[in-house]
């Protein structure tokens, strides 16, 4: 069962969450800002669902999980060996074998000074046992070990019972991304399903009347969309369930209907082109008629038009992402705006990725004012060093240039020309493309 369709409608309007910024303007606002005003706008989704583990994958746990065990349940073995008492190895660092310990149950004996007790990885240490060297540190003649003195240290090679986590221990945080480790985590503590926030339901459309969709003739003047396919993508892998809306044509009757089915099944509704200051089509009229809209102008490149908003849906609001046509711009303001604030709706705990510092290998102009996200490829150097190259012509529209790229090159908003060998902050893909 998929919950969603419940974020309700909150109670401050765009303009009274701007004014309550500190230097707001929409017409000329830092990335920064952006953030912060994005922040106080989206409050995460309300609901939860239980689902098996197996299903669990990339889902965001709606509560803390506390270890029902103790990981591991038992002193064991980390090594296969032999497990004796350092404090009663005699002198002669001689040991008379005395049984052999399996992985699956316990060794039903007692150890006796100077006795010691075969043992695999994993096996439950035998009682009066507290170390174990690796078979291949010790000499066997017939039943007798013998151990070379000052290769074991007390302790050695036992793994402690709950040295992973204890019973009543918090093993996972409520907002945790549950990853393929934390599934694995989960499944280690006999945890069979958990509670998981509502899986993000996120129309989107391109709009445009020189927009093309897959299977028509080409014309003149006319492209293929590819923002409709990469937005989906970079949705898919988030997790969310993606409603899928094609092309709308700039038609006042065809954009309106757009929005309100979109309104009605989604929770996020994210369109490309028609938010430019002056573009001469309908799509901007129609989010200022449906909702309450910020048409933006923000200080980076690419991606300086962007709207904001909220279309109202009976008791709830769906969110309203407008983002600029070209399709580097798409993806650029998508990773430093849209993916934060759906991973906010989400509920998700999050850390925002951090920044890597590489040399840069040219002259990357710039003046100060605006934060500039360039598409760069880095790599190691000689020396170790982490080093990086521009993808070369970063126009809006290169969309070869983010196939190429492993990164962003994030030049800050009051940074100027960076020379070569001067370090950059890059921020990586790390998978989002």
């Amino acid at each position: 069962m998929t919950c969603a369709l419940n974020y309700f409608l909150p109670t401050a309007t765009l303009a009274e969450i701007g004014d309550k910024l500190s230097g707001y303007d929409p017409q000329a606002l830092s990335a920064d800002a952006v953030l912060a005003f994005l922040e106080k706008m989206v409050p995460p989704l309300n609901g939860k669902e239980d689902v098996a583990i197996f299903q669990a994958l990339d889902r965001v746990l709606a509560h803390d999980v506390i270890s029902p065990i103790s990981v591991p349940p038992h002193d064991n073995s980390a090594m296969d060996g032999y497990a004796f008492n350092f404090q009663s190895l005699p002198r002669g660092q001689t040991l008379q074998v005395t049984g052999t310990a399996f992985a699956g149950k316990a060794w039903p004996g007692h150890l006796l000074q100077g006795q010691c007790v075969k043992i695999m990885t994993g096996a439950i240490m035998p009682e009066g046992s507290d170390t174990v060297i690796p078979q291949e540190l010790v000499h066997i003649e017939g039943d007798t070990v013998h151990i070379a003195a000052g290769i074991v240290q007390s302790g050695d090679n036992r793994r402690l019972c709950g040295e992973d986590l204890k019973a009543g221990q918090s093993a996972l945080p409520s907002g945790t991304r549950l990853g393929p480790a934390a599934c694995g985590l989960l499944a280690s503590l006999g945890i069979q399903q958990v509670s998981v926030k509502p899986r993000l339901r996120v129309a989107y459309f391109s709009t445009g009347n020189e927009i093309l969709s897959l299977g028509q003739a080409p014309r003149e003047g006319a492209v293929y969309d590819s923002n409709r396919y990469t937005v989906h993508g970079m949705l898919t892998r988030m997790g969310c369930e993606v409603i899928d809306m094609g092309v709308v044509c700039d038609e006042p009757t065809l954009l309106e209907a757009a929005f309100r089915q979109a309104a009605m099944q989604s929770d996020v509704i994210i369109t490309s082109g028609g938010v430019s200051v002056g573009e001469a089509d309908f799509t901007k009229a129609m989010m200022k008629k449906l909702g309450d809209v910020a048409f933006w102008r923000i200080a980076m490149r690419p991606g300086r038009p962007m709207a904001v908003g909220r279309i109202p849906q009976g008791e709830r609001s769906c969110v309203l992402f407008g983002l600029p046509g070209n399709p580097v711009a798409v993806m650029v303001t998508f990773l430093a705006f849209v993916r934060p604030t759906l991973e906010r709706m989400m509920g998700m705990h999050r850390q925002p990725l951090p920044l890597l510092k590489a040399r840069s290998q040219e002259v990357l102009r710039k003046k100060s004012g605006r934060t500039e996200y360039q598409r760069g490829i880095v790599s190691t150097s000689p020396n170790g060093e982490l080093q990086v190259i521009t993808t070369g012509n970063q126009g809006s529209g290169v969309l070869s240039s983010m196939v190429q790229a492993n990164g962003l090159i994030v030049l800050h908003h009051e940074q100027e020309t960076t020379q070569i060998g001067e370090w950059v902050d890059v921020m990586m893909f790390d998978g989002h493309l």
